[in-house]
C-alpha cells in the first residue's frame, strides 16, 4: 500500500460564491462566514458550501483528491481521495476576536486544553508486486492534549494516569490510527491507537507540516 502519509488538516480558506454587504449576518459579537466579510489569509472572501478544492468551512470538512488539499494553482482530477473532519476548536466557522479571520482554539491561549480533533480519511487504488491492483484506505485521529495531562517518553498521559496516545507535533496526540490494505493475500485492519480520552491540534498558520504530509491551509 502506497500509503501518503498522516494528514493534518490546516484547513485552506478560501470559497465560490460572495454575499453581498446589504446580506452581511453577525451572531452575536462573532462574524460568520454568510456575512462575506470572513476572509482568508490570503485575503479572499469565504462563502458557504464546497470550493473547487473540495472545503467546506462552514461545515467542517474537506471532501476532495489529495493533491488538491494545499489548493495548487492547477487543480488536480485524479489522485487518492482525502476526507478531513474537525471541529470548532480545531477550525471556527466564525471569527468573534474581530480579525475576520477564521477562529482558531477559540477562548485559549494555545490549542492544548482546547479540546479540538482532527480525522482524515485516505483511499486509493495501487497495484501490488505481482501486478495486481487492490484498493487501500487509511484512518488517523488526532487530538490536543488536555492542560493537565503529561508527556511521557514520547505518550502523553492523563492526569489521572491513562495513556492518551503518541505525541505529535509536540502538543498533540494520535489516538486512533486504523490502516487497510484490501489485498487478499495481505489484508489487515491495524487499530494501531484508540484512547477514550477526546482532546485537539495545532496552530497550522505558521506552516508546521514537520512529520506531516498533508495538513488543513488556512
Amino acid at each position: 500500500m502506497k500509503k501518503t502519509g498522516i494528514i493534518l488538516a490546516c484547513v485552506v480558506i478560501l470559497v465560490g460564491m460572495v454575499m453581498l454587504p446589504g446580506m452581511a449576518k453577525k451572531n452575536g459579537d462573532c462574524t460568520t462566514i454568510q456575512s462575506g466579510e470572513l476572509v482568508s489569509s490570503t485575503g479572499e472572501v469565504l462563502t458557504v458550501g464546497f470550493d473547487q478544492y473540495g472545503y467546506n468551512y462552514q461545515a467542517h470538512q474537506y471532501i476532495g483528491y489529495y493533491g488538491n488539499y494545499q489548493r495548487p494553482p492547477q487543480l488536480e482530477d485524479w489522485g487518492y481521495r482525502l476526507m478531513m473532519k474537525w471541529n470548532d476548536a480545531w477550525l471556527s466557522n466564525k471569527s468573534c476576536d474581530g480579525d475576520l479571520l477564521l477562529d482558531r482554539h477559540y477562548g485559549f491561549t494555545s490549542y492544548i486544553g482546547s479540546g479540538a480533533w482532527l480525522t482524515n480519511h485516505q483511499s486509493g487504488t495501487d497495484i501490488d508486486e505481482n501486478g495486481n491492483e487492490y484498493k487501500w484506505s487509511y484512518f488517523v485521529k488526532i487530538v490536543a492534549a488536555p492542560l493537565d495531562a503529561t508527556d511521557v517518553g514520547g505518550i502523553w498521559y492523563a492526569a489521572d494516569g491513562p495513556a492518551i496516545g503518541p505525541v505529535i507535533w509536540g502538543a498533540f496526540a494520535i489516538i486512533q490510527e486504523i490502516e487497510n490494505t484490501g489485498m487478499e493475500e495481505a489484508s489487515c485492519a491495524k487499530h494501531l491507537f484508540r484512547f477514550a480520552l477526546e482532546i485537539g491540534p495545532p496552530d497550522v498558520r505558521n506552516g508546521q507540516d514537520s512529520e506531516w504530509e498533508a495538513f488543513l491551509v488556512a
